[in-house]
């Protein structure tokens, strides 16, 4: 049975996903200290590490993502991300462009989980060598 979608579909909505994270990331590599204090506003600790640990997930993830690489366990990972930073950054949903802010976040997390689910498609480095059988050249 061939699992492996052939259309260019997964690979243009894996970029659109990706590039959220990819543009958030580069944006807190260029202002560390502006992404510091807004950790620290919210009250987490470690807001530091909380950086570094942000634009691994969201630059590196992205990249990948976008690729195709690793491309179910990536998108696991940014889903919680996506889930996690959502509950901790936009929890006051008093607010309606904080609730908006939130549901986004969910929304991402729910396209990733669909490539969870079905894979980075024919056009991905996890699939290269695949012919239209869905069978990987020898």
């Amino acid at each position: 049975m061939n699992t492996t979608n052939t259309t260019v579909i997964p690979v243009i909505g894996r970029i659109l996903l990706a590039t959220i994270f990819v543009l958030s990331g580069f944006g807190k590599l260029m202002a560390p200290a502006a992404t510091i204090g807004y950790i620290e506003s919210s009250g987490l600790p470690f807001a530091t590490l909380g950086l570094a640990i942000a634009i691994a997930v969201e630059l590196g993830g992205g990249l990948l993502l976008a690729a195709g690489y690793k491309t179910r366990l990536v998108a696991a990972v940014l889903a919680g991300f996506s889930v996690v930073t959502g509950l901790a950054f936009h929890h006051a949903i008093g607010d309606q462009n904080q609730m908006i802010h939130l549901l986004k976040n969910f929304a991402m997390a729910g396209g990733l989980l669909q490539v969870v689910a079905f894979g980075a498609g024919a056009y991905s480095i996890d699939n290269r060598g695949t012919v239209s059988t869905g069978r990987k050249l020898a």
